[in-house]
């Protein structure tokens, strides 16, 4: 399922490019296609653990 993501927002990439090269690009499908990355890219990125250490909640050091 992680492939599919990963193509489908490649492909959405592709297309907003190409809208973009075009002399009367169209802002609502650029607008989408951008929203539609960064919705994507929370998904995938949602399961990567953060680098950070927890640190210790009582206070001793």
């Amino acid at each position: 399922m992680k492939a599919f993501y990963i193509l489908l927002f490649i492909a959405i990439i592709g297309y907003t490019f190409y809208e973009q090269s075009k002399p009367e690009p169209n802002v609502w499908i650029q607008a989408i296609g951008v929203l539609v990355f960064f919705f994507g890219m929370m998904k995938l990125m949602a399961k990567i653990p953060s680098n950070t250490k927890e640190e210790d909640k009582d206070g001793d050091i």
